[in-house]
């Protein structure tokens, strides 16, 4: 199964005298391709300037890109107007900023903020800290044996105390994809927000947050071919009016005196600082590749692609997979596994000598670890640019691995 994708990512090309690369940790980052990478280095040959700050053209040129790439991601993701767009450093951040500024604001001692036992730290710490400190209620749901939430434990839990609901769109540890149009429904239903942590599922298939009709979104860059340090958050206009400054500082002021200040309007009210420009034009290159591409092509490869996989993986004695283990319409192409009298690091230490990448760990989501009976897994997560051929030499390796550590076949 060739892949022509291969060839726009520079990492990704076979060279001669170049050990091969293949890359199954596209959860945890994506691969950037040419054109991003070329953008990224036309800003810093062409135009680096503080945007906003200069009267001078590539001052100038820098805001426009800055602005341009907000307006398209705005677009991308079907927001009102690109105000509604804030860029931040990655999803982490986006989330700080909603719980420190929306819900210090927004929340009373009792009140409940209601997450799903998978969440990435990223997405359960920001609701700890704010829940202790405003005396707020942490609830969860929790999940049946396939990952999935359970239907049952949201009608239980989502009650007129409910004030913030919080969730992947896709869990990073089984790839499941949760319905969270059903689960904006009712949490709007009981007078509550929606935080949607994107993060998983940008990359993968489309993002209309009117049509969702959530309240907040959020996701990185450098998990949809974009680079490391922009992230973007999303939030209704008229929630963002109301939230307070996350960050003080350079260009997000109106009017400042010894004692007293006023804030910019939005979006530049969230954004302190000198911004990342030239993330944000990596950013923007990334959402053109992904639209010259597209998300049916993208989903077409990733189907074939994660059914392959999971069909592969069951011939690895010992091997045990979380979660689904069949392709359906619920999943994405995330899988962790374990192989029998393994630990996880050992699996991808040794499958790394055949230059294959995979993430071992608890993939910073303790609590569903520890929820699942497991200290740690390993996960593969695909990409379009991925191959079969990749596949077949993940499995290979794994065939091997318990022989290598005197396990037997």
């Amino acid at each position: 199964m060739s892949n022509r994708y291969k060839e726009d990512f520079p990492i990704l090309r076979q060279e001669p005298g170049r050990k091969p690369l293949i890359y199954l940790d596209n959860a945890a980052t994506t691969q950037k391709p040419e054109t991003v990478i070329r953008a990224m280095e036309d800003y810093y040959r062409e135009y680096n300037a503080n945007p906003y700050r200069g009267l001078y053209e590539i001052s100038v040129k820098a805001t426009d890109r800055y602005e341009e790439a907000r307006s398209v991601t705005a677009g991308f993701i079907n927001a009102k107007e690109p105000a509604e767009i804030i860029f931040t450093r990655n999803t982490t951040e986006s989330l700080n900023l909603i719980a420190y500024s929306y819900g210090r604001s927004g929340l009373e001692e009792g009140d409940e903020i209601l997450i799903p036992i998978s969440e990435h730290h990223s997405n359960l710490l920001p609701w700890q800290q704010l829940a202790r400190e405003k005396k707020a209620v942490l609830k969860y749901i929790y999940l049946d044996e396939k990952g999935s939430l359970r239907e049952e434990e949201l009608e239980e839990k989502i009650t007129n105390k409910t004030r913030i609901v919080a969730l992947a769109y896709v869990s990073n540890v089984l790839g499941t994809i949760y319905p969270v149009k059903n689960i904006i429904d009712k949490a709007h239903s009981a007078g509550a927000v929606v935080v949607l942590d994107c993060a998983q599922s940008i990359p993968h298939f489309p993002l209309d947050v009117q049509e969702l009709d959530t309240d907040f979104a959020v996701f990185s860059g450098h998990k949809m071919l974009g680079p490391m340090g922009i992230g973007v958050l999303y939030g209704k206009k008229e929630l963002l009016l109301r939230m307070p400054p996350f960050l003080t500082g350079g260009e997000m002021i109106d009017y400042v005196a010894e004692q007293e200040a006023t804030f910019a309007p939005l979006p530049q009210k969230f954004e302190a600082g000198t911004p990342n420009v030239e993330g944000a034009v990596g950013l923007l290159e990334a959402i053109n590749y992904i639209r010259q591409v597209g998300y049916a092509q993208i989903g077409a490869v990733e189907d074939a692609l994660t059914a392959y996989a999971l069909d592969r993986l069951k011939q690895v004695p010992y091997l045990t997979v979380y979660g689904e283990d069949s392709r359906t319409k619920n999943r994405c192409g995330v899988i962790s596994f374990n192989l029998e009298g393994v630990h996880p690091h050992d699996t991808a230490s040794l499958l790394d000598a055949d230059g294959i990448c995979i993430r071992a760990g608890h993939h910073c989501a303790q609590p569903l670890m520890k929820y699942l009976g497991l200290a740690a897994t390993c996960r593969v997560s695909l990409y379009f640019y991925n191959t079969k051929e990749d596949i077949d030499a993940l499995i290979a390796s794994l065939m091997k691995v318990r022989r290598w550590l005197g396990l037997g076949n």
